[in-house]
């Protein structure tokens, strides 16, 4: 019998209706209650740490549950099909952030100038190489359900993008920011992020997952516990970008044709790179059920780091954070663009090899 054809739940199909709206909450929040907006935006773990009392308990909300989901003893069976997964590693690694560092330069040093003053464009660069340098860990599951991509491979893939976030992540949105912007990078604020925001969570997911499974069972904690988790990460991601745009609501208020900008070089890098990945996939003879998901990876962002390290780095009010809340608003609609297209490019790749079966 055929299956039938896959969707999105509400949340997911209108994760940019959502976005939208909650962009104009946080913005007549910061409008109308500024002392209380105030309040919460001052509320820091330490002083000069910049690292948000109330945001990073959302996005530790929003990233745990998502760690859960990573299987690092996936990984020992990468061996069988290594083209696909060093694909994605090229792309994620050595392409993405650096393309879309350039793209940006480009746009907002150049074509952009006449609209955007330099300190702002400083401020954007910074945030689109932030967003570039964080591979996407949770969605990506999702689309690669779309596409009838291979579970267990994408979950290879994103397992080993995880690992190589721990050691890449700080140093090349150091090295890019500081190259690309003009603006100083403070390594100990940097680590705090990748500290509070990367090893925190994992560590803690890893650590439940581990002791769920040995005490559960594996199709316990799949079908019943994370399930349980899914209103309170979707709840604490729309709560992150009421405040973010509470706290950011009177730098952007007349500034919404910023917003277009922004999404321009965005929008090009997303398609540049999945593009590229699809195409090396391609001529690798790589199958599309191993494809797909690494375009995927290639095109989104793993926008709830990315939000909290801009916050951190230089403040939730800053045109950086803003340029990664941007990318949040247009990855559903993109990633669904992509998503169609693999899905009709499907003929360009060799049929799966079907797996030997034991007598």
């Amino acid at each position: 019998m055929a299956a039938g054809p896959k969707r999105l739940n509400v949340f997911e199909r209108y994760l940019t209706v959502w976005v939208g709206l909650c962009m104009l909450g946080g913005l007549l929040l910061g409008k109308t209650l500024p002392g209380l907006v105030n309040q919460l935006r001052s509320m820091e773990f330490g002083k000069g740490s910049q690292v948000n009392v109330p945001i990073a308990v959302l996005i530790w909300l929003m990233i745990i549950p998502m760690m859960m989901k990573v299987d690092f003893g996936a990984i020992r069976d990468v061996g069988q099909k290594p083209k696909g997964l060093l694909v994605t590693v090229f792309v994620n690694w050595l392409v993405k952030p650096f393309s879309m560092a350039l793209i940006a330069w480009l746009f907002f040093r150049h074509f952009f100038a006449p609209w955007i003053n330099p300190a702002d464009a400083n401020q954007y660069i910074a945030g689109c190489i932030i967003l570039a340098a964080a591979p996407c860990t949770a969605m990506v599951f999702v689309w690669s359900y779309l596409t009838d991509g291979d579970p267990a491979y994408t979950l290879v893939q994103v397992s080993v993008n995880d690992l190589l976030m721990l050691f890449l992540f700080a140093p090349i949105v150091r090295y890019l920011v500081s190259g690309a912007s003009s603006l100083e990078v403070p390594i100990m604020v940097l680590l705090y992020s990748v500290t509070a925001f990367i090893v925190i969570p994992l560590t803690v997911g890893m650590a439940l997952r581990l002791w769920l499974t040995h005490t559960h069972g594996r199709q316990w904690f799949n079908e019943v516990f994370l399930p349980k988790f899914s209103p309170v990460t979707i709840l604490a991601l729309l709560a992150t970008l009421v405040l973010i745009f509470g706290f950011q609501s009177e730098n952007i208020r007349g500034r919404y044709f910023h917003v277009i900008l922004i999404a321009i070089p965005i929008l090009i890098q997303v398609y540049f790179n999945s593009s590229l990945t699809y195409g090396l996939m391609r001529w690798l003879k790589v199958e599309h059920s191993v494809a797909a998901p690494g375009a995927l990876i290639g095109a989104s962002n793993f926008f709830e780091l990315a939000v909290a390290t801009a916050i951190a780095l230089f403040g939730p009010g800053s045109g950086a954070a803003l340029a990664t809340v941007v990318g949040v608003l247009v990855e559903v609609p993109v990633m669904l663009s992509v998503c169609n297209a693999c899905n009709r490019t499907r003929h360009w790749f060799p049929e799966p090899q079907p797996v030997p079966t034991r007598e």
